[in-house]
């Protein structure tokens, strides 16, 4: 067991509250997964292997949903998922340094905060405007994200996300289609990648309280209408969590070790 009593259960609401407020908005989670394991856990091998379990359990019923009400379009989804998937597997494999590791995290945690932050200003609901881009800037974009995900332990959606709204790739439900099949998809090749270089470490009891508070929390916030916050206030309190952690693991946990 890593965890005393008293810490496992401020984990588990904290997983809790962490998959409502994403599912709500088509997320899974990992990143703010990531930042509250931080805390807690000093070994990266179980922060990255706990994150992209309980990120693949939340994603897996949005992305059921996504596609039983028509919003799923495979096609499109195709060059995203190509590159994506391999570069995934292939930044698991890769045995990152535990300072790099951090640094990367920290930085990746910085990052998606702001791109949070970013996608709740300037982007106007009413602007259903969809360009047209070649071909290759799907499979650039999903094979660098998909990399970056591998690294760190997320499924990616919280970056590619932003990015697809930014140049107006799609409308913003097909959007939060793709992020969360992405989110899916690379969560199952990181996993692979960590059990094949032998670094996945999931201790028994923590995941599996960790999987139920994220699989409660996460039909919880895809069936239901949150009154108390927007999708936006929503983005904005996770994204304030994300960065001031982010900043903490860079920090602290990332020069700290140097």
């Amino acid at each position: 067991m890593l965890l005393s009593n008293e810490n496992l259960i401020l984990m588990c609401l904290g997983f809790f509250v962490i998959a409502t407020l994403y599912s709500s908005v088509g997320f899974g989670g990992g990143s703010s997964y990531l930042a509250l394991l931080t805390l807690f856990v000093t070994s990266f091998f179980v922060i990255r292997s706990i994150a992209l379990v309980c990120n693949l359990v939340v994603v897996s019923s949005s992305t059921y949903l996504y596609f039983k009400n028509n919003h799923t379009n495979f096609k499109s989804y195709l060059p995203f998922i190509i590159t994506s998937i391999p570069l995934a597997f292939i930044g698991a494999t890769y045995p990152l340094k535990e300072n790099v590791f951090f640094i990367i995290l920290g930085f990746s945690l910085v990052f998606s905060a702001l791109a949070l932050i970013g996608q709740t200003y300037g982007h106007s609901t009413k602007d259903n405007e969809v360009r047209t881009y070649p071909s290759y800037f799907s499979y650039l974009i999903g094979g660098a994200i998909g990399l970056l995900s591998g690294l760190v332990g997320i499924g990616g959606g919280i970056f590619l996300a932003p990015i697809l709204n930014h140049f107006k790739w799609s409308t913003a439900i097909r959007i939060a289609a793709l992020a969360s099949f992405f989110i899916l998809v690379n969560s199952i090749s990181g996993l692979a990648g960590l059990y094949l270089n032998d670094t996945l470490e999931l201790p028994w009891k923590e995941t599996i309280l960790l999987v139920v508070m994220v699989l409660l929390g996460g039909q919880l916030g895809i069936r239901i209408s949150l009154k108390k916050l927007t999708p936006n206030g929503i983005k904005r309190v996770t994204a304030i969590l994300v960065l001031v952690v982010g900043i903490r693991v860079v920090l602290k946990n990332g020069f700290e070790v140097l």
